[in-house]
Order: C-alpha cells, then structure tokens, then sequence
C-alpha cells in the first residue's frame, strides 16, 4: 500500500538519508543477506537513538544497548545462519512499518553444543522520518522453550 510518506525524502540527522519505507526495506532486506543479527553488523543509522527493542525474553531502550547485546552474543554462535523468510512493508493506524519472517539456526560454542532453532518474525515500526523505533520480535517457541534449548544438548557430532 503507497501513501504520501512512501515519496518524502528525509536527510537524517546523522547525515544519512532514507525516502521512504521501501528504502528502510532493502536496507533491512541487505542487513538480513549479511546476517547481522549473527554478525552484529547492521544499519544503525535507520534506527532511532531510543528505540524499543523486544523479543518474548526482554525489553530495553537504545540502538547502542542493541550492537552491545549483538556483539557480546555474537563469540558464542557456532556455525550460525539467519534466514530471511519473506519481508513486506506496511501500514497500520497511520505508522509505517515493515514485517519481516526469518529462521535462526546455531549452535552454541558450549561444551554440551546446544542448538538453537527459532522460526520468528520482526515487526520494524517506523517514524515520520522512517527511523525504526520499535523492533519486536515474535517466535514459534515460547520464552521459556528457547531458554530450554541453550541447555539442551545437540545430538549431532560436534564437526555438523
């Protein structure tokens, strides 16, 4: 669905320049083919200074505590990937937002070489000025099953 904002061009204050959702889209969409959440690397400038971060284990505020947690997740992943299942932008209530559908699969640098399996999905709410302010995942697993998987042992040889 196009509405006015999709043709706007704002010039962010860090000199970083988005013109509409379908911008933030294919920057999401190149973050996902770089597996950021797996790297740590991502575009930080479409997101706000304060934006709210979410998934059913916790909540917090700010896009530095956000690379912090990626990068202090990142040493333990084994052999990780992220895959992009499908992304679409949207409307709802007069905010922007885009929808994207992806699987997590690691494993764990633990002795026991936990896998983690989780289908989920990213709800990315967008600004006037298309900086993401919300980002809210949901998972197939609830809260307590994903932690049950860190302290699951892999049944496959550590070399899979």
């Amino acid at each position: 669905m196009l509405c006015r904002s999709d043709v706007v061009s704002y010039k962010q204050s860090d000199g970083f320049s988005v013109s509409g959702i379908g911008d933030v889209l294919m920057i999401l969409k190149s973050d996902y083919e770089n597996a950021y959440f797996v790297t740590g690397n991502f575009t930080s400038e479409i997101y706000a200074e304060d934006c709210v971060f979410e998934d059913p284990t916790i909540k917090f505020r700010g896009k530095e505590l956000y690379s912090r947690n990626l990068k202090l997740l990142v040493p333990f992943f084994d052999r990780p990937s992220i895959g992009l299942q499908n992304i679409e932008k949207g409307i709802k209530s007069e905010t922007n937002f885009v929808l994207a559908r992806w699987k997590l699969r690691t494993y764990l640098k633990l002795p026991w070489r936990p896998l983690i399996s989780i289908d989920g999905s990213t709800v990315y709410e967008l600004d006037k000025e298309f900086k993401i302010v919300r980002h809210a995942e949901s998972w197939n697993v609830s809260a307590l099953e994903a932690v049950g998987q860190i302290f699951t042992p892999s049944s496959g040889r550590p070399g899979d």
